[in-house]
Formats: structure tokens, C-alpha cells, sequence
């Protein structure tokens, strides 16, 4: 894999991860619109992990506060002790709660092969406007008033039912899981950032059970394009990660609507004469 293509997956990754626009759904469309070769699951995975890194480090705070309530609830006293009294074992189960659904239907996916089936333009162009068009009108006409303090089992459970939708390409798991807060009442910072810390499991789970079938079969030459993609993606995402929180302080997510629409009708459009 060139320099060319790794900068240009990872930049793509990065970028589009925590946005509402689809993450998955860009990667599978690289290669149809360069011309170039499928990267590949494990890139996919390389630069997913990436973007991960990118949430850990600008939500160091959560994140610590998070694994302390983790420790803290399998029994670590010490912890346990360091996040009593606040947010934190609440969002911790939150999380848990939220990510459940994922992990059961990603799992019998990777298992049957079934994302393979998913990955064409014509699901991406069709899935990219009428998850946008839901993600306009939730967000216009959802509350502002709840944050993640507010955060409970059923709402979790909701919006981790909501995120199994991103399993397929095109949804974006960042808009469908904002969409979701968005009509439970969340404000668009609070449901960015619920969102992107329930994007911290929900890699993880799908990284393992994806990357551990992709490494078995990777080169080493693959291995080190991974490495490189994972770090490249990781800054493209720290970028995306202070751009969206600071847009949504002051703006609604109709950009990303607009754009969404924009990207579903110009697949179309190659579709229908025959360049896709």
C-alpha cells in the first residue's frame, strides 16, 4: 500500500468517525472511487483503533474516571473509592448497557460473513439520506435539556439498540447514536459525547473479534501499513473530535444532514450511469 493511500484512509477515518457521516461507509467507498484495491479488514481495523486512541485522549478525564468505575465494580476497593459519589459508575453501566446490543448482533455478523454482503454503493447512497433526513429531523426536534449526568438503563439500552444500525454501511454509528439522544432528550454536545465514549467499547468489541480473523492472515508488510494508518488516523481524528465539539456549542447538525443527502444523491447518480 502507497504513502498516497494509507494518508488518504486514514485522513478519511479520522475524520468521518466521530462525525455523523458515516465512517465505514467512506472506507468502503475509497477503493470504488480511486480505483484503488479494497484496503482490506484490517486497515479497516488498523485505523478504527486509531480513532480510538484519538476519544481516549481528548476524553482522558472521562476515560480515566471510567476505568476506575470499571475496577471499582469487579471488586477493586481502591478504586472504587476514587469515583464514589460521582458520575462515573452510573455512565460506566451506562456504557455497558449501551453496548450490549452491538456486541450480540456484530458478533453473529462477523461470524456469518454478513458484512461482506453489506459493503456496495447502493446500500451506502440509500442509507446515507434516510439516516440523515431521521438525524435533521431529530435534531430539530429534540429537547436540549438532558446531559449525560441524566443518563439512565433505558435510554442506554436505547440508543446501544439505535447504534447496532451502524453495522451497516452508510448509517454512521456517531449520527445514528446522536439521533437517538437527540429524540431522548440529550443537547448536541451531550449527545456527541455520549456518543463518542460509547464508541470506546464498541471498538474494542468489534476490533477484537474483526482484527484477531484479519491478523491471522496479514503479512508483515501489512502488519506495518497498519501501524501507520492507526497513527495517521488518530490525529485526523483529534482534529475532528475539537471541530464537531466546539461546531455543536453554537450550530445544529444540519450541515452533516446536508451533506449526507448531497453524497446519497451523487452515488446515485454514478449508479444509475454505470460508473459504480
Amino acid at each position: 500500500m502507497t504513502i498516497i493511500q494509507l494518508f488518504v484512509l486514514a485522513l478519511v477515518q479520522g475524520i468521518t468517525e466521530f462525525l455523523p457521516i458515516s465512517s465505514s461507509g467512506h472506507l468502503v467507498l475509497v477503493p470504488v472511487l480511486s480505483g484503488w484495491p479494497d484496503q482490506g479488514l484490517l486497515m479497516d481495523v488498523a485505523v478504527h483503533v486509531g480513532t480510538l486512541l484519538a476519544v481516549l485522549l481528548y476524553f482522558w478525564r472521562d476515560a480515566k474516571g471510567l476505568a476506575l468505575a470499571g475496577l471499582g465494580s469487579i471488586g477493586v476497593k481502591a478504586a472504587r473509592q476514587q469515583v464514589e459519589g460521582t458520575v462515573y459508575l452510573k455512565l460506566f453501566w451506562a456504557l455497558v448497557i449501551g453496548t450490549i446490543p452491538m456486541v450480540i448482533v456484530g458478533g453473529l455478523m462477523v461470524a456469518t460473513d454478513a458484512n461482506d454482503a453489506l459493503r456496495n454503493a447502493e446500500v451506502i447512497a440509500t442509507t446515507s439520506i434516510v439516516f440523515g433526513l431521521l438525524l435533521y429531523w431529530a435534531d430539530k426536534r429534540g429537547d436540549t435539556k438532558k446531559t449525560t449526568d441524566d443518563m439512565a438503563i433505558k435510554p442506554a439500552l436505547l440508543i446501544g439498540l439505535a447504534q447496532v444500525l451502524a453495522l451497516i454501511p452508510g448509517t454512521s454509528r456517531a449520527g445514528v447514536t446522536m439521533t437517538a439522544a437527540r429524540m431522548l432528550g440529550f443537547s448536541r454536545t451531550e449527545s456527541a459525547r455520549f456518543s463518542m465514549l460509547l464508541s470506546i467499547p464498541a471498538i474494542i468489541a468489534s476490533g477484537t473479534a474483526t482484527g484477531l480473523k484479519a491478523m491471522e492472515q496479514a503479512s508483515a508488510a501489512q502488519m506495518n501499513d497498519a501501524l501507520i494508518g492507526a497513527l495517521l488516523s488518530c490525529l485526523a481524528a483529534l482534529g475532528a473530535i475539537h471541530f464537531l465539539m466546539r461546531w455543536l456549542t453554537h450550530a445544529s447538525m444540519t450541515v452533516f444532514v446536508i451533506y449526507r443527502v448531497a453524497l446519497g444523491l451523487f452515488l446515485f447518480a454514478l449508479i444509475f450511469t454505470g460508473t459504480l
